[in-house]
This record gives structure tokens, sequence and C-alpha cells, in this order.
């Protein structure tokens, strides 16, 4: 089996430690583990834990909290994973066949575009667009392209929602179109909620969950929640369904890690969680409005329809300049890490996170200024002493023929 190459993290790993500004994070600043467990003093029920094989699904208690996020979820319904990557690995690889094809929501963080390729049959795009007419401009689903991308041989419906990048949260309407999609052809709807928690406005949005008999849900601790480390993902899906994509999880990492198993059971707790989500749509309300402001100073160049959800912004640019090349140019020339569209499946794109310090991320944002000059007046780059990467070679370019297989799939 051949898999194709993971652009956006493969990038990712090469360089996010080799930047001054890394502004490709695509959640809020970490919890730390103090922050965690509210300062507690006694902590001799971590000292005295034996480091031993966890419960393969999760603890029963882990597996009940997180069943308490969904409404009707049971714990028989849960599989505790290590990160939502692996809950999104593991269904595709237990659902799909070679025959299969996956429907796949476009722009998306494309783990899930290479694993329907690579286990099935192929992955055919629906998309979110911009609608920028009457009222308030919205990413909003594609109804007639979703028909369309929806056939007999779809076995697999996959959405992210809250999306990543645009951070635009689906309708009821539009929620109900897609139900309606799959239950047309017996698919099941995967719904990455990975995100679900982190609104910018409004309290935590409405799930897949319990709309429809073959929905499963991925999600994790690392974005909403802000502990990425932790590597605490789950599946939540009706239990026969979770009992086959057990066989799959014994190939893999068998069981999620003892330690984060036991920090996790406390983040789940109802009124900790609560807790922890109010953190983090605190930073994203306090930091968007000043990305925002930074996007406004360049009328005419840059456009954003303001994310709803997530700590991520998905910025349009009218720039003569390809989204890798200007990913390439930022990070040689201005030590500045961005995700360029080209990684989600869209075009002239950037996605900015702005859940970190968001004075750190302005200086970032310093820099892109200086490019967006450059290309205006037609200059060709800053040359050295403007904060190049460490790596002499633009290991970060992608041939064009390899970028090509989804620019072809996701107009521009």
């Amino acid at each position: 089996m051949r898999i194709d190459l993971f652009h956006m993290e493969r990038t990712q790993c090469l360089y996010e430690n080799e930047v001054q500004f890394n502004l490709s994070e695509s959640g809020v600043e970490p919890l730390r583990v103090d922050d965690l467990l509210g300062g507690a003093q006694d902590v001799a029920w971590l000292r005295g834990l034996s480091l031993k094989y966890p419960a393969s699904m999760g603890t029963d208690l882990l597996r009940e909290r997180v069943a308490l996020f969904y409404h009707g979820a049971r714990r028989d319904d849960v599989m505790v994973t290590n990160g939502g990557s692996e809950a999104n690995y593991t269904t595709f690889w237990g659902l799909l066949d070679k025959g299969d094809r996956a429907a796949v929501m476009i722009p998306n963080y494309l783990q899930t575009w290479g694993l329907a390729r690579a286990y099935g049959a192929g992955a055919d795009p629906f998309r979110l667009v911009e609608r920028r007419g009457d009222g308030t401009p919205r990413w909003a689903l594609d109804v007639d392209g979703l028909k369309r991308a929806v056939t007999r041989k779809t076995k697999i419906i996959l959405v992210t929602n809250p999306n990543n990048p645009t951070g635009a949260v689906l309708t009821e309407e539009e929620m109900e179109e897609i139900i309606r999609a799959a239950d047309r052809v017996g698919a099941w709807v995967v719904s990455d909620e990975v995100y679900r928690g982190a609104e910018v406005a409004g309290g935590t949005c409405p799930t897949f969950w319990d709309r429809y008999d073959k929905v499963i849900i991925t999600a994790g601790l690392s974005k909403a929640f802000g502990m990425p480390g932790l590597r605490i993902g789950w599946i939540v899906a009706p239990p026969k369904t979770l009992a086959h994509l057990c066989r799959y999880h014994d190939y893999t990492t068998l069981t999620p890690t003892l330690l984060s198993e036991r920090l996790a059971q406390i983040a789940m707790e109802p009124a900790r969680r609560e807790q922890i989500l109010a953190r983090t749509r605190t930073i994203i309300r306090r930091n968007l409005p000043r990305l925002m402001e930074w996007i406004g100073t360049h009328d005419g160049i840059l456009t954003c329809i303001p994310p709803l959800a997530g700590a991520i912004a998905t910025i349009r640019y009218n720039l003569p300049i390809a989204p890798v090349a200007l990913f390439d140019r930022l990070r040689l020339e201005r030590s500045v890490l961005i995700t360029p569209g080209t990684h989600f499946g869209i075009g002239k794109y950037l996605r900015v996170g702005y859940g970190y310090d968001i004075e750190h991320t302005l200086e970032g944002l310093k820099r892109i200024d200086l490019t967006i000059a450059e290309l205006q007046r037609g200059g060709v780059g800053a040359g050295a002493g403007t904060g190049p990467a460490k790596r002499g070679r633009r290991a970060g370019s992608e041939p064009a023929k390899r970028r090509g297989r989804i620019a072809r799939a996701a107009t521009e």
C-alpha cells in the first residue's frame, strides 16, 4: 500500500521549531499540568500510579465522561485513542474496502483525503464556499456539490465541524442535508469535531451524534481543550461498530497512554471540562479582533470571513505569488511559518493561528507586512539577514505534479 505525502504535517514537522514566528499553530496556548490539576499540592495519586498497560478502549470513567459531551451517548459508545489523528486513521482503515469511496469536505485537514485514497478507491470533494451576498458573509455548504460527490460507491461522508481551516460551523439545515445525502446511499457520516467547544460566540455548537444511525464522531483534547501533548482522542460510534474498529486499533497503539488517560479523566469531568472550554473561548474572543484589525490594514489585498470557532483564520490574498511559494518565501526570508491554502485543497489562501501570545503573533504579522509590500512593488526577495530558516534547501517546496493531485480536485 502506498499513501500520499501529508504535505501539511510534513512541512510543520520540518520547520515549526526552526522559525522565530510559528503562525501555523492551530490550537490555543496549551494548559500546564499545574493548570489542569488546579494547583493541587497533593499529587500522591500520581506518584503512586503503576505504569502498567491501561484498558485498551480507555477506562470506564474516562469513557463515561467523554460520553457526557455528546447528548444521548453512553460509555459503550466510546473508544479512547492516541489523539484525534489515530481516531480518524482507525475509522477510515476499519470502514473502507478497496472499492469504497469517501466524500470529503474541502477545504479540510487532508489526513482523511489521503486515507481514503490509500484504503479505499479514492476521495471525492464537496465544498464549503464563500458566500458574501446578503447578510453576514460565511463559508456555506455547496449542497449541489455534496449531492454530486455522494454516489452508490460512497461508504463515508467526512465532515470537519467546526471546520479546519475556515472556522466555519454548519447550520442545522446544512447538517440535515449531509444526513439526507448519507441516508440516500447508506453511507456513514464521520464527523471530526475536534474544534467543538472553541466557539467565538455562544455556547458549544451542535454535534452530529444521535442524528442518524450511522454516525461516527472523532475528536480529542488537542484543539478546543488546549492539551495536544496528552495525545488523547476518541471515537464515538455504535457499540457493534466500535467492536469492529477495535480489531484495527489492536494493530496500531493497542491502548492510550496511562498518564495521559488519568489526566484526561480530570479534564473531562463535566465542571472541569466547561472551565477548560471557557478558558479557550476567552483566548480566541480576545485575540481574534486583533487579527481581524491587521487584516483590515490590507484592504484589497487580504480578505477573511471571520471564523465562528477554533483559533485559526483562513485569509484570501490578492498577490502575484502561488500559495506554496508564499509559504517558502515567508519561511526562508522572514522566519515566519504559515500554512498555505494548497495544504487544505484550496488556492490563494493562507491559514494563520491566533490562539497563542497575540503580541508575538502580531510581531510575526509585521514580517508578513514586509513581504506583502515587496510583492506589491514587484520585488523578488529580501535577501539575507531577515530571519532565514536554518535549512539551506527549500525542502518545503512541493513538486507541481504532486501538489496538483488535490488542486485538480479542489478548484482554486
